[in-house]
């Protein structure tokens, strides 16, 4: 090809590859608009490529997407901010396909571009796309058109800016749903950019439209706009135009709505103030955490803590509390599980004493839930009990669920008391450890299930660490190396695996005099599994004792079992002998 004709190439293979049959192809030239972009520079990018892509009616959505993801990124290959408008007329087309996601990609990139544009341009240019937009024929244009309001509004001369709120309030009464939910949705970041004056009265007068919408769908989304709102009105007004719609969608015949209400109430009261909450939110918080809808009682008991904190503790026993001894019992399992999840943050709000007569009892009905993932949520948190109440009352009170759950027939149960018992440990001290929960955790190392024999192993190597390798001597080591002779090979794999965690903990003089003589002798054991862990084990313990003893014990026994009969035992010795010979190299 001659030089003359190499500008032309790359705009020649992108139109080739845009017009292919493959979408993969039409994909990879479209992913690759910034390369011919800089290939054509500014110039050739305004004038041939962007009205090239104007005209291109690709009907493949997953193009469609790519092609405004890389447009919301093309100024500085049209030239610069000067030029950024037009970049616009094949992202408006965009905004009007039927696919919602490539809508909204498109929307995010005129936004963007909107961002960045000068103020004389998006007169020109971008509040004329979006009036066309807003008043398009077709559903989706006047859906997109809700997103861009925001970045046209501030620059807008006085007069727009009246047209443009008087849009937008048709906008919210339009005939389509989708375009009231569109409204309703954008709502917060249009108000975000309206004078104060005009808040309290127009923009108010669309919330209020939205609010009493007969699609709940619509509905719902207003209820995300209450909290939008009331961070930007003052606090009186907030008190006089959004607390009684909070009010009455809580109390919304669509369990939809309601369930929007229980999920936003924390951010919703931090809007209306604390006098306000106190005196009209409570006894709608009250109603959300006894509706009749599952959901609802869920995204409410979810929530149950942050509100208890935004009450003084009277209020909260008075009114809040008999609401969660009912949830502790909920029929739904999700409910009470929603509950076991925040509950224990109640007991620092509450106080010791109120913890401990009313909080506890449920902390233990909820312990002996049948629902796993209940009892694992009370677990998960009870550090923010033992804060409040102390380690006596709490080891008096729970310790014995905790037993219990620590032999619970569901494996995961287990698995989550074993994670927890370090913390446990730590929190309790070693008397009391000792007495209680040391022989759960030798017990553990013996389960059926490996997952909780792996984290047992692990968890006798964290309480090492906690109270010290002279605690862990006495009571740990010896039972744990007892163990190596139980007829059973996985158990002996076991504690193979827990001697190979102790010996960094433990430290070279203890691994020599106790742990490594076990391994050797593990290495007569009968099963190849079981040698080819002694060799994987020994090249653990290389780096930890002297060099004497890998001369004298540990090389002799990984020699003899690299001429092992198995295949794999050959190979895990003679692994273990390369790095031991690499080891007294670098020494």
């Amino acid at each position: 090809m001659s030089t003359i004709d190499e500008p032309l190439y790359p705009i020649a293979v992108l139109i080739d590859e845009l017009k292919n049959e493959d979408i993969q192809l039409r994909l990879n030239s479209i992913r690759r608009l910034s390369t011919i972009a800089r290939a054509l520079g500014d110039d050739r990018t305004r004038k041939e490529l962007i009205p090239f892509l104007s005209e291109n009616n690709d009907d493949d959505d997953e193009v469609l997407l790519v092609m405004a993801e890389e447009l919301g990124v093309f100024i500085p290959y049209v030239g610069g901010v000067e030029f950024a408008n037009v970049l616009l007329p094949p992202l408006e087309t965009l905004c009007t396909v039927e696919e919602t996601c490539v809508r909204d990609k498109a929307v995010e990139a005129l936004c963007r571009i909107g961002a960045q544009m000068r103020e004389q341009d998006v007169v020109e240019y971008f509040l004329p796309l979006v009036k066309r937009l807003a008043a398009g024929e077709w559903f989706t244009a006047r859906v997109s058109s809700c997103g861009l309001f925001h970045i046209a509004y501030p620059s807008a001369p006085e007069a727009l800016k009246t047209e443009l709120r008087a849009i937008y309030s048709q906008l919210c009464q339009d005939d389509m749903p989708m375009v009231r939910r569109s409204a309703a949705t954008n709502l917060g970041k249009f108000a975000a950019t309206v004078e104060a004056a005009h808040l309290k009265t127009e923009i108010m007068s669309m919330f209020d439209d939205l609010t009493q919408d007969d699609q709940d769908s619509v509905r719902l989304l207003a209820v995300e706009g209450c909290a939008a709102l009331g961070k930007l009105l003052e606090p009186q007004d907030c008190v006089a135009h959004i607390l009684p719609v909070i009010v009455n969608f809580s109390q919304d015949k669509s369990w939809r709505v309601r369930y929007m209400v229980a999920n936003q109430l924390y951010e919703l009261c931090e809007a209306v103030g604390p006098e306000p909450t106190r005196s009209d939110l409570v006894p709608a918080y009250v109603r959300l955490l006894r509706d009749n809808e599952a959901e609802v009682r869920i995204a409410a008991a979810g929530k149950v803590t942050k509100f208890c904190r935004l009450l003084n503790p009277e209020l909260a026993i008075q009114h809040i509390l008999p609401c969660v001894k009912e949830l502790s019992t909920d029929s739904s399992q999700h409910v009470r599980s929603a509950l076991a999840s925040v509950i224990m943050g109640m007991a620092p709000v509450l106080g010791k004493d109120a913890t401990i007569e009313q909080l506890l009892p449920i902390f233990l009905s909820l312990l002996k839930d049948e629902f796993p993932d209940v009892r694992l949520n009370i677990i998960s948190k009870l550090d923010q009990v033992n804060q409040v109440i102390g380690i006596d009352l709490l080891s008096q009170s729970l310790l014995p669920a905790i037993v219990e759950l620590a032999e619970d027939r569901h494996w995961r149960v287990r698995l989550a008391i074993i994670e927890y018992i370090p913390l446990l440990a730590s929190q309790l001290g070693v008397g009391f450890f000792d007495d209680k929960l040391g022989a759960l955790c030798m017990q553990w190392l013996k389960d059926k299930v490996y997952s909780i024999r792996d984290a047992a192993a692990n968890n006798v190597k964290r309480l090492a660490e906690e109270f010290g390798p002279e605690w862990a001597m006495q009571h740990i080591v010896p039972q744990v190396l007892d163990m190596i002779n139980n007829p059973h090979y996985l158990y002996r794999m076991t504690i193979l695996h827990a001697i190979s965690l102790l010996a960094p903990v433990m430290g070279s003089e203890i691994t020599c005099s106790k742990l490594l003589p076990v391994v050797i002798n593990a290495s007569k054991d009968r099963v190849p599994n079981i040698k080819f862990n002694v060799a994987k084990v020994l090249q653990s313990l290389i780096p930890i004792v002297d060099q004497s003893v890998v001369e004298k014990a540990i090389r002799p026994c990984l020699v003899e079992l690299s001429e092992d009969p198995d295949v794999d035992v050959r190979f895990f010795a003679n692994q273990a002998l390369q790095s031991s010979d690499q080891v007294m190299m670098s020494s």
